[in-house]
């Protein structure tokens, strides 16, 4: 099945008009569309405006295809439209179809203990927020680092690549086929592996202002700003993901794009039928950019 604008010709469009190019030389689409997805053992979960469908491959070697309605809480309430709101709700909802979760305890709990231990040591506000800054940043890419040499996760990885290869394709409209599809990049702006950074370089200067209170102040206030952060990242992840033609962009978001060098990795043509099936099933119920504008929500990629 051919995606909205493929070229007559069958070759869709080329590297100047739809598509730039990522840090690994390979294509990605100029615009941003409303699609979304996660990568889910043996296949892909793809997200529309109103439907959410996953497409596994089956021992036998089918695919199986599901899909269910999707009804966001922002066409609900205008409030949780407004900016910054917006993205924790969409993170709200991610997580409830199956998305990632973030790591509290290990992200923010551990660090701001450490940190407090030697607190006294440090004797400045200045010190114990880059200290612990370094220290939460560190460890997130110390498990970025280790689940990437999983070798059970292996073939996850490639669905997270054929995910993104995937949305690429449409974004750029160009025909959804394997063939296709293999030209774009396995990484994408919008990636949660590029927002659970965002938020790890946020946290530093969303704390900055507390100073240094009582560790259980610390604590509290490292846990009850997780929304604040969240949201101010989905607003960057955004921003960068409508903005990705622009090198300097690009160039502000490469450290998160080469993180996904380690959370994704090159598909086969098998895992981008699947992929391509999850985003067909939402294609045959809505034209996600037209149902955008019926139901302005945000997605996480």
């Amino acid at each position: 099945m051919a995606g909205p604008g493929g070229g007559l010709d069958g070759k869709g469009p080329d590297a100047g008009s739809a598509s730039t190019r990522m840090p690994d030389g390979a294509l990605v689409a100029k615009r941003d569309a409303p699609v979304g997805g996660q990568a889910v053992l043996e296949g892909v979960m793809m997200r529309g405006v109103s439907v959410w469908a996953v497409a596994v491959r089956k021992p036998e070697g089918d695919i199986e295809v599901t899909s269910e309605p999707l009804v966001s809480w922002a066409s609900r309430h205008r409030v949780f439209r407004l900016p910054v709101i917006r993205g924790v709700v969409a993170l709200a909802e991610s997580l409830k179809i199956g998305f990632r979760a973030l790591a509290i305890g290990l992200f923010f709990v551990i660090p701001v203990g450490a940190t407090s231990l030697i607190k006294d040591q440090l004797g400045s506000p200045l010190l114990f927020w880059l200290v612990e800054g370094v220290l939460r940043t560190t460890i997130f890419i110390g498990y970025i680092v280790l689940i990437s040499r999983i070798g059970d996760l292996r073939r996850v990885f490639e669905y997270h690549g054929a995910e993104h290869k995937t949305i690429s394709t449409y974004e750029a409209e160009d025909r959804l086929i394997p063939s296709r599809a293999k030209l774009y990049s396995r990484l994408h702006p919008r990636c949660g592996t590029s927002f659970l950074l965002i938020v790890m370089v946020l946290a530093i200067f969303v704390f900055a202002p507390i100073g240094l209170p009582a560790w259980y102040w610390l604590l509290a206030s490292r846990i009850l700003g997780i929304p604040l952060i969240a949201g101010l990242s989905y607003e960057v992840i955004k921003w960068a993901g409508r903005n990705r033609n622009k090198r300097w962009v690009r160039a502000l978001m490469w450290p998160g794009l080469m993180l996904q060098n380690l959370t994704t990795r090159e598909p086969d043509e098998q895992e981008l039928e699947v992929a391509i099936a999850a985003l067909e099933a939402v294609l045959a119920v809505e034209t996600p950019e037209l149902a955008a504008k019926k139901q302005p929500i945000e997605i996480v990629a």
